[in-house]
């Protein structure tokens, strides 16, 4: 029996709809089964209720002994944020070498910019774990930016890159005939143009220093601590503490959500101006 015109419309949005539904849920579904355990009581931590008298015990147990939340949290935006601010105006200053300046073995400098993106973080955690023990850089905030810049510098480079190169040399000729510094056409040209591309790199070098594991877990020890390490503190004599270890990544999911819904327009914008270089 054949489908009518109508019906296989229908369908197709029946089918449409169970789609999206689906992937709704296998994304969506752990953020919010760890928001609603962040609220839950204990008696109600293992099951799988969605109506519940909600609490703030749990996250009010984190802030104090053993756990001292605070701290970690305080960690977290201060390595996170002067990541950010260290690293975003080195990258543009790069990105604008490498897109204006003629100089020798260009190209395989910046392939081995990017190159550095390729290697796998557990390759050489081991030297930089040696080089900072050395440099008495371990369990510290320095030490952490330091790592952190390593990280999301290349792409960073790579990023702005793309958008000095949409920019038309001929404008800052002229304004070097005019008597412009360069200082001065980075500042007055350069810059406002690369504007959201600022904003949606400044985005990444965020979430990925807010996020980073690996490197917190093991170059730090107690006062440098991040808040994805405070995760493996909820494994305690009592158990693994579930319902701590979700208000923990609610504290640490937060951040992500404002800033993508503060800034969206300048994410999407960003990333659509870069997409074609």
């Amino acid at each position: 029996m054949s489908l009518t015109r109508k019906q296989t419309e229908d369908l197709q949005m029946v089918l449409r709809g169970a789609a999206i539904a689906l992937v709704i849920t296998v994304f969506l579904g752990p953020i919010l089964w760890i928001m609603l355990t962040a609220f839950k009581p204990l008696s109600d931590v293992y099951t799988m209720a969605l109506f519940f008298e909600p609490t703030l015990d749990n996250f009010r147990q984190i802030f104090e002994r053993p756990f001292f939340l605070g701290s970690k949290l305080t960690n977290s935006v201060i390595i996170s944020t002067f990541t950010v601010l260290i690293g975003i105006p080195c990258a543009l200053l790069a990105a604008y070498s490498f897109s204006r300046f003629p100089f020798r073995n260009k190209k395989l400098m910046f392939f081995g910019v990017l190159a550095t993106q390729f290697v796998p973080p557990m390759v050489v955690i081991l030297p930089i774990f040696l080089m900072f023990r050395t440099l008495g850089l371990l369990d510290t905030k320095i030490g952490m930016i330091w790592i952190n810049l390593s990280i999301v510098l290349p792409f960073s480079i790579w990023m702005l890159k793309g958008f000095v190169d949409s920019i038309p040399v001929e404008m800052e000729e002229a304004a070097l005939v005019d008597g412009a510094s360069r200082f001065r056409v980075i500042k007055d040209i350069v810059l406002p143009v690369c504007v959201p591309g600022l904003f949606i790199t400044g985005i990444f070098c965020f979430i990925f220093s807010w996020n980073d594991f690996l490197h917190a877990l093991i170059l730090t020890r107690k006062e440098a601590v991040t808040l994805p390490v405070t995760l493996g503190s909820f494994l305690t004599e009592e158990g693994e503490r579930w319902e701590l270890m979700a208000a923990t990544g609610t504290i640490i999911l937060l951040p992500m959500f404002a800033i993508s819904y503060f800034i969206q327009r300048h994410f999407v914008h960003g990333a659509t101006s870069g997409s074609d270089r």
